[in-house]
C-alpha cells in the first residue's frame, strides 16, 4: 500500500499536498493527542497514512505538543504572519469576527458577475484577506483565488454572486456585523 491512499470519490486527492492540508484542518479544528488519534482521523476521510509519513509531514508544518485543557499533551500549529506560538482548536466565531475586521479595513470594492464575486483590496492585501476567507466557513463559497490586490470568489450558487459581493460590503461598512 502506498503511503497515503484516497477512497474513491471522497473529494479528497492523494497528494502530500492534500494530505498535509488535512492534517492542518484538524490539528486547528480540535485538540489530538496523539499520532494514532490523527491517523485515526485521517482513515476516516479515507486517507490511510503510515507513521513514518505522519511524523515527516508533522515536522515539515512545524506541529509541536503543547499543554492543552487539562494539562494533557495535543499537538499545535505555528499561527500566522510569524508568530512562533502554537494555536489550535480556534472558534469558528474568532475567525468570523476577524473576517469581518480585515473586511472593513482592507475591502475597497466587492463586485460581482454570476457566480464570482471581485473583491479589491489595497496593493499587497489580497492574499491576507484570501486566507481569512478560506479559514472562515462560508458555505456559499466554493473557492477563492488571490493576486496582489484582487480577491475572485467563486460561489456555489450559479446566481449567488451578488449575494456574497453584498454580504462583504455589509462587512466592510458595519464591522460589527456577522457570518
Amino acid at each position: 500500500m502506498t503511503a497515503a491512499a484516497a477512497v474513491p470519490g471522497a473529494g479528497t486527492p492523494a497528494t502530500k499536498t492534500a494530505r498535509q492540508g488535512r492534517l492542518v484542518a484538524l490539528l486547528t479544528s480540535r485538540p489530538v493527542r496523539s499520532q494514532a488519534e490523527l491517523a485515526a482521523l485521517l482513515a476516516d476521510d479515507g486517507l490511510v497514512v503510515g507513521q513514518a509519513t505522519l511524523s515527516r509531514d508533522l515536522v515539515e508544518l512545524g506541529a509541536v505538543r503543547v499543554r492543552g485543557e487539562g494539562g494533557t499533551l495535543v499537538y499545535a500549529l505555528p499561527q500566522e504572519g510569524g508568530d512562533r506560538s502554537p494555536q489550535w482548536a480556534l472558534s469558528q466565531e474568532l475567525l468570523d469576527a476577524r473576517l469581518t475586521r480585515l473586511c472593513a479595513e482592507l475591502l475597497v470594492t466587492a463586485e460581482a458577475s454570476a457566480n464570482i464575486v471581485v473583491l479589491r483590496t489595497p496593493p499587497g492585501a489580497a492574499n491576507f484577506l484570501a486566507l481569512a476567507i478560506d479559514h472562515s466557513v462560508m458555505p456559499t463559497v466554493l473557492g477563492s483565488i488571490a493576486g496582489d490586490d484582487t480577491v475572485m470568489l467563486i460561489t456555489r450558487d450559479p446566481q449567488g454572486g451578488a449575494d456574497v459581493a453584498e454580504r462583504f460590503l455589509q462587512f466592510a461598512a458595519e464591522p460589527a456585523a456577522g457570518w
